[in-house]
């Protein structure tokens, strides 16, 4: 079993800045990939980032340039620094993990705002 929790969401201006955290416990040596999504009210949930053990790193277009995905093994934390927020970022956003058995681990969510 594999725990998930976030951390750093919030009410932010456009432009500002926020950086989310997924603390990640239990089972975490089988970790395949792990990655943020995000939900807003009426939309589908989608993939914003999202980086495997190879450290191969994927971005959704519209964060390209503005969001940065890290990891850091040691500690079993990973962060996605978001710069230069806009509206359209506004979404409860989840720490996903995916296992090399195929099974898929979530977080609670946390908001985050962009609003002036």
């Amino acid at each position: 079993q594999v725990q998930l929790v976030e951390s750093g969401g919030g009410l932010v201006q456009p432009g500002g800045s926020l950086r989310l955290s997924c603390s990640i416990s239990g089972t975490t040596y089988n970790l395949y990939r792990m990655g943020w999504y995000r939900q807003a009210p009426g939309k589908q949930r989608e993939l914003v980032a999202m980086i495997d053990n190879y450290d191969k790193i994927t971005y959704v277009d519209s964060v390209k340039g503005r969001f940065t995905i890290s990891r850091d093994n040691a500690k079993n934390t990973m962060d996605l620094q978001m710069n230069d927020l806009q509206f359209g970022d506004t979404a409860v956003y989840y720490c996903n993990v995916d296992t090399f058995g195929r099974l898929r681990f979530w977080g609670q969510g946390t908001q985050v705002t962009v609003s002036s």
